[in-house]
């Protein structure tokens, strides 16, 4: 559990394309096997602390002829941003996606002493 000592806290979050393969071709559209893509986030300003983060997967386009397979994290966590991993495998065939992400935590005190 992630414990907040700050009644200061702030809630970020924000929505991204991570590719949009069918367009040009990519790996993700034209690939098989394991194939990944991560895309870096910037906070709208930094945290306290390394905050809380969640991602979620809010628009998918696959082939309808394939198994659908993904998996999405976060990952490489500070309190100034993290990156989105988005893997498939197989044969899964993404032509785009879109995550939404939320970040929660403390933000800095104006009583907080910088030594």
């Amino acid at each position: 559990m992630k414990k907040i000592s700050s009644h200061r806290v702030g809630v970020d979050q924000g929505s991204r394309v991570l590719f949009s393969d069918y367009e040009d071709g990519g790996v993700m559209w034209t690939g098989t096997g394991p194939r990944s893509s991560v895309t870096k986030i910037k906070f709208s300003e930094k945290f306290r602390s390394v905050p809380a983060v969640t991602v979620s997967i809010s628009m998918w386009d696959l082939d309808q002829k394939t198994n659908g397979r993904a998996d999405v994290s976060a990952q490489d966590i500070t309190n100034a941003g993290f990156s989105i991993l988005f893997k498939t495998w197989g044969d899964t065939r993404v032509a785009r996606i879109r995550a939404d992400w939320m970040a929660i935590g403390e933000l800095p005190n104006e009583d907080d002493w910088q030594l």
